[in-house]
C-alpha cells in the first residue's frame, strides 16, 4: 500500500485543507506513513503570510531533494498559499527554483495532488480505488484527530488590504453551501468532535454570494440542532461584515462561544486608510461596544501590524492608546513583512527601520501582557467550563489542558477526561494561561450574564 505524509504550515485553514487531502488520499488506497521520512508521497502545505513560513517550506523542500539524490522513489507535491495560479510570475519562479517538485496546487485545489497520487500508485502496480465517480471532494471530510475540529465555510477574500497576499493566493470569496457544511459537522460529531471552529479569511462574509439570505448566524442555528457538538467558535472576523444579527446569535445561542477575534491592525485612521482596511477606528469601536453591551464578559482578541510602510510615531502612538483603552483579552502582533505581489510591495516603501519595528513590537507585547494579565487575574476564584483537549505526563505528574468558552487556556491536575466538559476552579493566572483544580460542585461563570465571583 502506498504511503503519504502531509507537512502543514500556517493557519487553521491550512490544517483543515491538509486533513481533507489526507482523507481523499486514504479514499484512493493510500495510508499515512508511520515514518514521514519514508513516505511515497510527500506533500508540503505552505503559508505565504510571512517570510519565516516560506523559509521553513524552502528548507523542507531541500530536505526532500536530498531523498531524491539518495535514489529514493518518491513524489513531491507543494500546495497552499505559496502557489499562485498557472502563468503567475511568482509561481514560475518557484517552479524554476525547485525543479524536483512534481505537483503544484493552489489552496483547496486537491485534484492535482490526487491525480498524481493515482498515477503513481498505478505505475508501481498498486491497485488504487476509483474516486472518479460522484462529488468526491464535496463528500470527503477529514478524520477527526481530537475533540476539536476546524471547518472552512468561506474560501478566499475580497478585501485586498495593501499588505496582504491572501486574496492573490486564495482567490475571491466563495461560500460553501450550508447543507454541505452541516453535513461535515455531523460527520465530525459522529467521530467524537465536541467543538467546531468555523473558518474564513473574513468569516462574517459567509453567504453573501449564495442565493437566499443565509449568513453566519444561519450556520450557528443549524449547528445548534446537531447532537454531540457542544461548542461553536468562528474566526477570523472583519468589522464591517459583523452584523447585529450575528452578534445577537452569539449572545442568544447556547452553543456559540462568546469569543471574538476581530483584527484592528492599527489604531490610526490614516494608517487604516493606507492599509485599505475599509473602516475607521470609530466604526471598529462601535462594533466592540455592541458586543460588550450584549455580552459584558465576552472575550475579544485582535491583530495588530506594526511598522507598515509610512507608519509615523504619532500613528503608532494612536495604536498604543487604542490598545490600552480597549483592553483586549489577546493581542496578536506582527511586524510588517513585505510580500511580493501585494500593493504595498509594489507601491509603498518599506521605510520603517527594522530596529524600530522590533521596538514597537515589544511595546505591543507588553500591553498585551498587562491587559491579559489583569483580565485573567479577575478570574481567580471563578469556576470555568473547560473542554479538555489533551493530557500529558511530566515526571509522573499527569495534567490536563483545554480551553474555556472565552478561549482561555486552562491547565489542571487529572487524567482520563479528554473530550469532556469539566468545571475548573481557577487558582492561578498569568497573561497566557490559567491553572486550577476540578470543581464538580461549582457553577461555571456565565459569560452572557456577566457574572464574576
Amino acid at each position: 500500500m502506498p504511503t503519504y505524509h502531509v507537512w502543514t504550515l500556517g493557519c487553521q485553514m491550512n490544517q483543515a485543507d491538509s486533513l481533507k487531502l489526507a482523507a481523499g488520499l486514504e479514499k484512493i488506497g493510500y495510508a499515512q506513513a508511520e515514518d514521514p521520512d519514508r513516505a511515497d508521497l510527500a506533500v508540503v502545505n505552505t503559508c505565504a503570510v510571512r517570510q519565516h513560513a516560506e523559509d521553513r517550506a524552502y528548507g523542507r523542500l531541500h530536505e526532500l531533494r536530498q531523498r531524491r539524490e539518495r535514489g529514493e522513489q518518491l513524489q513531491i507535491a507543494v500546495m497552499g498559499c505559496m502557489v499562485g495560479p498557472e502563468g503567475d510570475s511568482l509561481r514560475a519562479g518557484l517552479e524554476q527554483r525547485f525543479p524536483w517538485v512534481d505537483v503544484w496546487a493552489r489552496p483547496q485545489q486537491f485534484e492535482p495532488v490526487l491525480g498524481a497520487a493515482l498515477d503513481a500508485a498505478l505505475d508501481h502496480g498498486t491497485p488504487a480505488r476509483d474516486a472518479s465517480e460522484g462529488e468526491f471532494w464535496a463528500e470527503t471530510y477529514g478524520t477527526p484527530t481530537g475533540p476539536t475540529a476546524f471547518v472552512p465555510v468561506i474560501h478566499g477574500c475580497d478585501k485586498f488590504c495593501t499588505y496582504c497576499i491572501v486574496p492573490l493566493r486564495r482567490g475571491r470569496e466563495a461560500s460553501r453551501p450550508a447543507e454541505e457544511i452541516l453535513a461535515e459537522v455531523r460527520h465530525l460529531a459522529a467521530g467524537g468532535v465536541r467543538e467546531v471552529t468555523l473558518l474564513g479569511q473574513t468569516v462574517e462574509a459567509y453567504g453573501h454570494d449564495l442565493e437566499g439570505d443565509a449568513d453566519l448566524a444561519t450556520l450557528f442555528e443549524g449547528i445548534e440542532a446537531i447532537d454531540g457538538i457542544a461548542r461553536v467558535r468562528f474566526l477570523t472576523s472583519y468589522p464591517k461584515d459583523m452584523t447585529d444579527r450575528i452578534i445577537d446569535a452569539v449572545a442568544d445561542l447556547p452553543k456559540v462561544c462568546e469569543h471574538f477575534n476581530i483584527p484592528v491592525q492599527s489604531g490610526d485612521d490614516t494608517m487604516l486608510a493606507r492599509m485599505r482596511r475599509g473602516y475607521t477606528v470609530a466604526e471598529y469601536e462601535e462594533r466592540l461596544e455592541r458586543i460588550r453591551a450584549r455580552m459584558p464578559l465576552a472575550t475579544i482578541a485582535t491583530d495588530v501590524i506594526v511598522g507598515c510602510p509610512g507608519e509615523t510615531e504619532q500613528e503608532f502612538a494612536s495604536t498604543v492608546e487604542l490598545l490600552q483603552r480597549l483592553q483586549f483579552d489577546v493581542i496578536h502582533v506582527a511586524a510588517y513583512s513585505p510580500r511580493p505581489g501585494t500593493y504595498a510591495y509594489r507601491q509603498l516603501e518599506d521605510d520603517v527601520p527594522r530596529e524600530v519595528k522590533k521596538a514597537r513590537l515589544k511595546v505591543v507585547e507588553e500591553i498585551h501582557a498587562a491587559s491579559a494579565g489583569a483580565i485573567h487575574a479577575r478570574l481567580v476564584g471563578a469556576s470555568l467550563e473547560v473542554l479538555v483537549e489533551r493530557e500529558q505526563d511530566r515526571d509522573g505528574v499527569i495534567t490536563s489542558g483545554g480551553r474555556a468558552r472565552g478561549g482561555q487556556l486552562v491547565h489542571f491536575a487529572g487524567s482520563g477526561v479528554v473530550g469532556q466538559l469539566v468545571e475548573v476552579a481557577i487558582t492561578e493566572a498569568t497573561p497566557w494561561s490559567l491553572r486550577g483544580s476540578r470543581a464538580a460542585a461549582h457553577r461555571a461563570v456565565g459569560l452572557r450574564a456577566g457574572e464574576l465571583p
